[in-house]
């Protein structure tokens, strides 16, 4: 296969992936977030195993490869509508960290022209050696951050399902053509009489006489 073929695309494809992967996965770390984490983590092993089959041409990782940008695809829409408050679903709750923390998205108080402030809530009963922490000036809200991080994870990951359907497609095909002309056949019809018909062609010709001369040599004599 030449390099601007199916092949080579899916192993673009897939590096791309794993590269916004590791990016998503670090802001993801200092914000907290431990269920996008744990996403993360399963979709960069499933990407490297898909790019690990594409270069090995592996057709059954990369068909691993394309159930997971299924569940990708879904788990991104969820994020989505996590942010964007579809159904129900708060961007204030606490469901990505796992009811473990109040934690937000990092990008929530460091986007693009945020300006983070903390005032001592001292006089507040109860809340002594704590401070309230305020963001102004952003020049986009995080949530529509987190939104665009999910869009572009969805589009690079249908255009990756496609390549891996195609890639697989084509290795299959030529697994089966090479299989049908014998291929991977390590013992073919034709090779199995072959020692037998030389030790008789040796046998035939090639016998030595007692005095060191073949018997060809002797007739000649």
């Amino acid at each position: 296969m030449g390099c601007c073929t199916g092949r080579c695309t899916l192993i673009f494809l897939c590096t791309l992936q794993l590269l916004t992967a590791l990016e998503r996965q670090v802001f993801d770390f200092l914000g907290y977030q431990w269920a996008p984490i744990l996403a993360n983590f399963l979709h960069i092993i499933i990407v490297i195993l898909g790019l690990f089959g594409t270069i090995q041409y592996r057709p059954r990782y990369i068909v691993v490869y394309a159930i997971w940008t299924a569940v990708w695809v879904t788990w991104n829409i969820f994020i989505i509508c996590f942010y964007l408050e579809v159904g129900g679903l708060s961007k204030d709750s606490e469901l990505l960290t796992f009811n473990i923390s109040r934690h937000q998205s990092w990008w929530s108080e460091n986007g693009p022209g945020c300006v983070r402030k903390e005032a001592s809530m001292s006089g507040i009963k109860g809340l002594d050696n704590h401070s309230y922490i305020s963001v102004i000036g952003c020049a986009l809200e995080y949530r529509y951050i987190e939104v665009m991080h999910s869009s572009f994870q969805i589009l690079i990951a249908l255009v990756g399902f496609v390549y891996a359907c195609y890639v697989v497609s084509v290795f299959t095909e030529e697994e089966d053509s090479f299989d049908f002309i014998g291929g991977f056949d390590p013992f073919p019809l034709y090779h199995v009489n072959e020692k037998p018909t030389n030790l008789l062609f040796k046998q035939t010709y090639l016998l030595i006489s007692p005095t060191g001369f073949s018997d060809v040599e002797i007739m000649n004599k």
